[in-house]
């Protein structure tokens, strides 16, 4: 499967940025030792590719299960850390096991601030990888019924950024979230989207014209920041 490929957009020289310069940006966040209090560890893999119309993220679309939280959701390839498992290693795993990306093909890039849930007792850590070219042998299991890859000028659009009514398992509640430009997709929210948001608020002030970023450390719509800084 050949994972679809962002849109085309304009990018003038100020708001490029290149894969060399992420890990700088990531550096800037400090490490906070969280206690565990009982919450399973789940580890995702944030990955970037260079791409004609400048940067471009990568996402999934989960496979409906009921026994899934975040069924039919948009998110990162990452899964449960086993017992045992460093957390990177759980990153890089998940991505082989759900879509048969081999990370340890990309540069390292850094790592996000973990994020805990608040709907679910979930300690969630993001590391991001590279690739210079982007990738095109996607292979999907059972888990994911899409794979796709988004431009960041379009995460950056704050035209997409909303607030919506979403679902998560019986209840409907609203949500901050992205409207990408594949509309048959849902909206991004949840766990996924504020490690997105975290990631944008690292990107130079041209790059995010408008944007608002809430302060770390607080409740956002059911997400808390926690922690962050390089594996």
């Amino acid at each position: 499967m050949t994972a679809t490929m962002p849109c085309m957009s304009t990018l003038t020289s100020e708001n490029r940025l290149t894969l060399e310069s992420i890990p700088a940006l990531l550096n800037r966040n400090g490490r906070v030792d969280i206690p565990e209090n009982g919450r399973s560890r789940a580890s995702v893999a944030m990955i970037l590719g260079s791409t004609p119309a400048g940067m471009a993220m990568f996402f999934i679309e989960r496979a409906r299960d009921e026994r899934d939280p975040w069924s039919g959701n948009l998110a990162f390839p990452g899964g449960r850390v086993e017992p045992g498992e460093q957390l990177q290693e759980a990153a890089l795993r998940e991505t082989w096991e759900e879509i048969g990306l081999d990370l340890a093909l990309s540069a390292p890039l850094g790592r996000l601030p973990d994020i805990v849930g608040a709907n679910l007792p979930v300690h969630v850590s993001c590391f991001a990888y590279g690739f210079s070219v982007i990738p095109r042998d996607i292979r999907p299991n059972h888990e994911v019924s899409d794979a796709f890859w988004v431009n960041l000028t379009d995460l950056l659009d704050r035209r997409r950024h909303i607030t919506t009514e979403v679902r998560f398992g019986e209840r409907r509640i609203m949500a901050p979230a992205i409207q990408l430009p594949q509309r048959e997709h849902p909206v991004l929210w949840g766990i996924t989207y504020r490690l997105v948001m975290q990631f944008l608020e690292l990107l130079p002030e041209p790059c995010r014209p408008g944007l608002h970023f809430p302060p770390d450390g607080v409740h956002f719509h059911g997400d808390i920041i926690i922690n962050g800084g390089t594996p």
